[in-house]
């Protein structure tokens, strides 16, 4: 069985910096986006919770829609869109690629796991230019749960037929890398600009501020 690497897509792979102008064009504050992302992501927390799944798109548009009226700037259904729209051409950050040649050189079997819909995540790589890659696109969908749930790592663990233990998570995000370690993962933390892992003592042994640098690690441990 090949050593299967699992990637985070939005934020770990994607760069969600380039809606930037965007927010700035439609809210007036280029860093309204981050505000928007991290509401998007308590919204996917609380429907997890509270066992009330919708799409992430539904969840990002109503989160967004909610954002403008708060800040006294409604969105037409024209300016949600070209928001939303645009999660699906986000570039890769540059240091994507040569990381992921460098793991498949090196016989790793990778893989994607993503909150986003899997017709929106193949999207997303292909407009990347990284679908080619990736052995599987893997997304939440089909358990109705959303990341951190244990189910969604054992959902990719049955897809990739793997034990949760032979799967490597690789993620910029702490909930993400805390979800799958708690499910019998092992992860890998990549240092994205303004996110940042709390609380930071407990950030992973397996850390690096350049997924390059990460993936030269992940290899020389065997994954």
């Amino acid at each position: 069985m090949p050593r299967t690497i699992v990637f985070d897509v939005n934020e770990t792979l994607l760069d969600l910096s380039s809606l930037d102008p965007l927010f700035a064009d439609e809210l007036g504050d280029a860093g309204a986006r981050r505000e928007w992302f991290a509401m998007l992501l308590r919204a996917a927390f609380t429907a997890t919770i509270t066992d009330r799944y919708r799409p992430f798109g539904d969840l990002a548009r109503d989160v967004l829609r909610g954002l403008a009226a708060a800040r006294g700037r409604p969105l037409d259904a024209d300016g949600v869109e070209r928001i939303v729209a645009a999660m699906a051409t986000l570039p890769a950050h540059p240091d994507v690629e040569p990381a992921l040649e460098r793991l498949r050189g090196d016989g790793f079997r990778l893989a994607t796991l993503t909150n986003s819909a899997p017709v929106v995540a193949e999207r997303q790589l292909r407009a990347a230019g990284i679908r080619e890659h990736f052995d599987h696109v893997l997304s939440v969908d089909p358990v109705r749960r959303f990341k951190p749930a244990r189910e969604v790592y054992e959902h990719a663990a049955r897809e990739l037929s793997s034990a949760l233990a032979e799967l490597t998570m690789v993620a910029a995000h702490d909930w993400d890398l805390q979800g799958a370690g708690a499910a019998g993962l092992r992860v890998a933390y990549v240092e994205r600009p303004g996110i940042g892992f709390s609380p930071p003592d407990e950030r992973p042994e397996l850390s690096a501020d350049d997924l390059v640098d990460l993936a030269d690690r992940i290899a020389a441990r065997g994954g």
